[in-house]
């Protein structure tokens, strides 16, 4: 075996680490920020709607921020977005702060957050062996999954006996997050020493003609994305009354669906190609609004209501979770055009930047689409989105992500 691949095998092992204390960190924070503004600042919905202003506007920051600091390489980037994460969750998490200055934390945190996503799907396809893009990224969060479902499991037990709570000045399980970013920082700066942390002369901005199906998915993706954190879950929180002890279970099912289901997509991915996936996913999608705007309305109207409806509500959110596991396809997508690795990290910030374009503005949107008119045509307008999707995948050349 040679050096390369030896230190190839080290850097997978310590980015598994990455992985799964990422994995923790944000199923203890930003999987919960739903239940949080809601129990700690008793927000409503056209106020949810606006917090996503703050929450979502480090995705659009974030092209110009990760163009700016390539200098640093990707590794040296990440570290300084971990650093970020652990500010605003540790500040959420021991000061107690008012509304307002909530929202500064919740955006320092958001940033790091952000800026950590694309650099996350870079070094982690820079990882695999030629061509398997899809293959190691359904690996890495698969594992990711589980240990969101781990999370999930200790929100259940943790909100149920009474340890978390969103009432109290000092909020553990904010803490417990900040701890498990703090792992990752650690981790990364044992990840240099086996990596090529490349580095570029000059800040890099990337916007072609020739990934511009990418961008058109990307920002249909953002605006249904933020349908699917924002609004499925506020179907449960707000017309059923779910707390954070309510939620959780939810999220242990379509975790421990994500284990499996993910990995096998990526496979998919490497076997049929990023085309095919993604008309799959739009279709998937589709249903899954049908179901909500039907829900949605039924619960609104009176005219819905008992156990059963209870259980639909819930396995259509559990159907929406496990739909989100196709939003790899994108990144592999991306990953299998690029005219050069360069290209890659700053492509895929350019795509969340146009992603969170369109997510901030549907959350705004949507919030006074549930307020005037009612919850059921929010899920119309994600539904109408998401036929946009299949549309546009359905010209992509059937081509595999090697």
């Amino acid at each position: 075996m040679t050096t390369e691949e030896r230190n190839r095998r080290k850097a997978v092992l310590i980015f598994m680490f990455i992985v799964a204390f990422s994995g923790l960190g944000l199923g203890l924070s930003d999987s919960v920020f739903s239940v949080y503004f809601r129990e700690a600042y008793d927000v409503a919905a056209v106020a949810r709607g606006w917090i996503e202003l703050p929450r979502e506007l480090p995705g659009v920051l974030v092209m110009f921020v990760v163009s700016g600091l390539a200098f640093l390489g990707d590794i040296r980037l990440a570290l300084v977005a971990q650093a970020l994460s652990i500010i605003g969750i540790f500040a959420l998490g021991l000061l107690s702060p008012s509304f307002e200055i909530m929202l500064v934390f919740l955006f320092i945190n958001s940033l790091g957050m952000h800026m950590f996503m694309p650099l996350y799907d870079s070094i982690g396809m820079s990882l695999a062996k030629s061509g398997g893009f899809g293959t190691i990224m359904g690996r890495f969060n698969g594992l990711r999954t589980a240990f969101g479902m781990l999370a999930a499991i200790l929100v259940f037990f943790g909100f149920s006996t009474g340890f978390f709570s969103f009432t109290t000045p000092i909020l553990p399980i904010f803490i417990i997050s900040g701890l498990m970013f703090t792992g990752v920082f650690v981790c990364l700066l044992i990840l240099r020493r086996y990596t090529d942390d490349a580095k570029t002369d000059k800040p890099r901005f990337v916007l072609k003609k020739a990934y511009t199906k990418y961008y058109i998915l990307a920002m249909l993706f953002g605006a249904r994305k933020q349908i699917m954190f924002v609004y499925g879950p506020w179907v449960l929180i707000e017309l059923l009354g779910f707390g954070a002890d309510n939620m959780a279970p939810i999220l242990i099912a379509g975790s421990a669906i994500g284990i499996f289901f993910l990995p096998l997509v990526g496979r998919w991915i490497d076997k049929f190609g990023t085309s095919r996936i993604m008309m799959i996913e739009a279709g998937t999608f589709i249903v899954v609004y049908l179901g909500y705007g039907f829900i949605s309305a039924g619960l609104d109207g009176g005219w819905l209501m008992g156990f059963a409806v209870v259980g639909i509500a819930v396995a259509v959110n559990i159907a929406d979770r496990v739909t989100m596991y196709f939003g790899m396809v994108r990144n592999v997508y991306m990953r299998s055009i690029a005219q050069s690795p360069e290209d890659v990290t700053p492509t895929l910030a350019t795509g969340m930047a146009l992603d969170h374009v369109l997510s901030i503005a549907s959350a705004i949107v949507c919030g006074y689409l549930w307020w005037e008119f009612g919850p059921q045509y929010v899920f119309v307008f994600a539904g109408v989105l998401a036929v946009g999707n299949l549309i546009v995948a359905g010209t992509i050349k059937k081509t595999h992500a090697h």
